[in-house]
């Protein structure tokens, strides 16, 4: 008499949901590591539409300078004004006021 044909379906039922388990597990992993990246815009860090400014640019160090109260604000604004000629960035109107 076979007694373990009726003993259900044993610890192997576990093995499928498992192995389900594993490949969204693997699927998400390679999706958050190799897929678009958030805030890089299109084109990766510093393609268009990059909405991260770089913290080791010049205009980053004269903000965090006048954040620590190495400078003044005339100063900044001076400053600022060049670099921003100087990087191609123009944040003003024709009138010297900023958008």
């Amino acid at each position: 008499m076979n007694t373990l044909a009726h003993a259900g379906p044993g610890p192997w039922i576990l093995f499928v949901p498992l192995v389900w388990a594993a490949v969204i597990f693997t699927v998400i992993t390679l999706v958050r590591r190799f897929g678009p990246r958030r805030g890089h815009g299109m084109g990766g860090p510093g393609g268009p539409g990059a909405s991260r400014v770089d913290e080791q640019s010049p205009i980053a160090l004269l903000g965090h300078r006048f954040a620590a109260g190495e400078i003044d604000e005339d100063e900044y604004w001076r400053r600022l004004t060049v670099l921003e000629e100087q990087f191609g960035r123009r944040t003003t109107d024709d009138k010297g006021r900023r958008r």
